[in-house]
């Protein structure tokens, strides 16, 4: 059981670590809705996005994480960003 303890603490220092890293990454998006707004730029970049997809799904074989799953994530991640993007758009 003390290795059930110490894998959960680890998983849940993991999480706290995800949690900070999604935080700061919204911080970032935001600065970028902002100035796609003062620019008159779209919400949505979609050749910016294939490229993340397609840099992430690497990232994540190269991982050995399942890269259906990342992209998955990272949809999600994005699908918020844009919603972000659009509510700055409009003021």
């Amino acid at each position: 059981m003390a290795a059930l303890k110490t894998l959960r603490r680890s998983i849940d220092n993991i999480d706290a670590a995800l949690i900070h890293m999604l935080a700061e990454r919204f911080r970032c998006t935001k600065a970028v809705g902002a100035l796609k707004a003062e620019h008159g730029l779209p919400p949505s970049d979609p050749a910016r996005e294939a490229e993340q997809i397609a840099r992430l799904r690497t990232l994540a074989e190269d991982a050995q994480l399942d890269p259906d799953f990342a992209e998955k994530f990272l949809g999600f991640v994005i699908r918020e960003v844009i919603q972000h993007h659009e509510a700055a758009r409009q003021g």
